[in-house]
């Protein structure tokens, strides 16, 4: 099989993902709207009618005046490391995990019997603070955070300690303020019926960081580039001279041949599945390749586990965590377990341990690739 080639390049301007924690909760602060992807339709909450006038009124009286906005030093201290937002249907109950510790809960109201909330492994793929429903009478769903593009978002909402949307996670309204500053794109979201949570785990088959210095400034610098050019796109940088910017169009003596792969910022994601016996790898929300993979016992359930590199310790190595979402099971297959059954390719081995990061992310299931994982996604795997 021929080496698959990866690099990081300027390219066009993609969504910019991050698993890591940003400001922490409970915090007033006065984050801006951030950019959203082109809406879709939106499916996920019950609705609300009222006039324009009282919807006017409504957007005025809830949107905070600037003056009132904190001082810097009143802002609490950033949530360090990874985060995992896990919500159990059973519970009706979000955690927010932060570098694998709990640091918030709240209660949320999911879908009802007829219109379920989904249960699988998400990330948040676009964020709009003042959101309103394009097919529910213009309901406001302000601070989502969307999951899904066929409509499942968590979003400011009537919390009623019961199942009452229409297949979104509502969250009260102050929770969810604090949510949205927190979070970042690409923020990974677990749903499952009863409660599961990330536990420490150490195994010979996680990826390992493996990088030569000189490839490390390579990727550094493409990186970099590729910033300034999508900067650039939009308009002048302010404080930075042209002359300063990276030669993006020029060619480079030492770049790889055209056919070498050109990759996203972002961390990686690897999804394995049983059902497809492969390996996909996805990077700043978009494929980079695929393989097979080698199953023992591939008619036996693997279960589903999400395994997410914290951070490296001293010795170089990477500390994980894993979310085994089937612990709930009669007979549960352990995260362990399903490492052991699975053979990667060294190929596949080396070059995503080349690129592994903080944020990287492994997903193991028996489920199969599929459909709400697309563009502008990174994987979604429903287990129901």
């Amino acid at each position: 099989m021929r080496p698959i080639r990866l690099i990081l390049a300027a390219g066009t301007a993609v969504i910019l993902i991050g698993a890591s924690g940003a400001p922490a909760l409970a915090f007033w602060l006065n984050a801006g709207d951030q950019g959203a992807v082109t809406p879709e339709p939106e499916y996920g909450a019950a609705t609300v009618r009222r006039s324009p006038a009282y919807r006017a009124s409504t957007i005025a009286s809830r949107k905070p005046d600037a003056s009132s906005a904190p001082a810097a030093a009143d802002l609490p201290p950033k949530a360090s490391g990874p985060l995992h937002i896990i919500i159990s249907l059973d519970r009706q109950q979000l955690t927010l995990y932060s570098n694998g510790e709990p640091i918030a809960h709240s209660r949320v109201s999911t879908g009802t019997r007829s219109h379920p909330t989904p249960t699988g492994v998400f990330s948040i793929i676009q964020k709009s603070r003042w959101h309103r429903s394009n097919i529910y009478g213009d309901a406001p769903m302000f601070y989502m955070q969307r999951i899904t593009w066929s409509g499942v978002a968590l979003h400011q909402g009537v919390v009623p300690n019961q199942p009452a949307s229409h297949g979104c996670i509502r969250l009260p309204e102050a929770f969810a303020r604090q949510l949205w500053a927190t979070t970042k794109m690409g923020a990974r979201v677990i749903i499952a019926r009863g409660p599961v949570a990330p536990v420490a785990i150490a195994h010979p088959k996680l990826f390992v960081p493996k990088r030569d210095p000189a490839v490390s400034q390579a990727l550094k610098a493409a990186e970099e580039a590729w910033t300034f050019a999508r900067l650039a796109s939009k308009g002048p940088i302010v404080g930075v001279a042209m002359s300063d910017l990276p030669a993006v169009g020029a060619p480079d003596p030492a770049a790889p041949p055209p056919a070498a792969r050109v990759l996203k910022p972002g961390p990686v994601s690897v999804f394995i599945s049983r059902k497809e016996g492969r390996l996909y790898v996805r990077k700043g929300f978009e494929p980079v390749f695929d393989m097979a993979v080698e199953i023992e016992r591939p008619n036996e359930p693997l279960g589903t586990h999400v395994f997410t590199a914290m951070g490296q310790k001293d010795d170089a190595t990477m500390r994980w965590t894993v979310v085994s979402m089937s612990q709930a099971a009669k007979s549960p297959v352990s995260a362990a377990d399903a490492l052991d059954r699975i053979g990667i390719p060294q190929e596949a081995r080396d070059e995503i341990s080349g690129l592994l990061t903080p944020g990287a992310s492994l997903i193991i299931s028996d489920q199969g690739l599929g459909a709400e994982t697309g563009k502008g996604t990174d994987f979604i795997v429903l287990t129901r």
